[in-house]
């Protein structure tokens, strides 16, 4: 059974069309533009869209640098992508597994954008990730990611 303080989410409706919000999502070497806990540096190995199993890696700093790889494990274009992030190597084998997923579902006006982080498939740190003041943290970085796409899309 998941835990309620595995799992948060934030929604926005944006005014653009999924595919246009949806070619960010896809784009590990744009992500850095759409953080909004300002922890991503920059893409290390990225394809320029990604795929079903496709990994990626990310130079990050949150207090000190370190490095995060993620492999897809959802993606059905225009509407889903989720990524499960770890540390690389034998780290990663003990440490890491959270997952980043967004749903979007064209609603009058836009497309409802879903983002979820999602740490029932943590291991090492779970315990850490569930205090209150990290799941704040999170939230509000969450919200400052849609609102950054909606604004980076509202001025192309």
């Amino acid at each position: 059974m998941t835990d309620s303080r595995d799992v948060e989410t934030v929604e926005r409706t944006i005014p653009q069309p999924a595919d246009a919000i949806f070619a960010f999502l896809a784009n590990p070497r744009r992500h850095r533009e759409i953080d909004g806990s300002g922890a991503l540096r920059d893409a290390k190995e990225a394809p320029e869209r990604v795929k079903l199993g496709d990994q990626f890696s990310m130079a990050m700093k949150l207090g000190i640098p370190y490095t995060m790889v993620s492999t897809i494990i959802e993606f059905e274009d225009n509407r889903r992508i989720a990524w499960q992030s770890r540390s690389p190597g034998l780290m990663g084998k003990f440490a890491g597994g959270r997952i980043w997923r967004y749903e979007l579902e064209p609603v009058e006006g836009g497309t409802r954008v879903r983002e979820t982080w999602d740490i029932s498939q943590e291991k090492g740190t779970k315990f850490l990730l569930r205090a209150d003041r990290v799941h704040k943290h999170t939230r509000e970085s969450m919200e400052a990611t849609l609102e950054k796409i909606e604004k980076l899309l509202a001025s192309a």
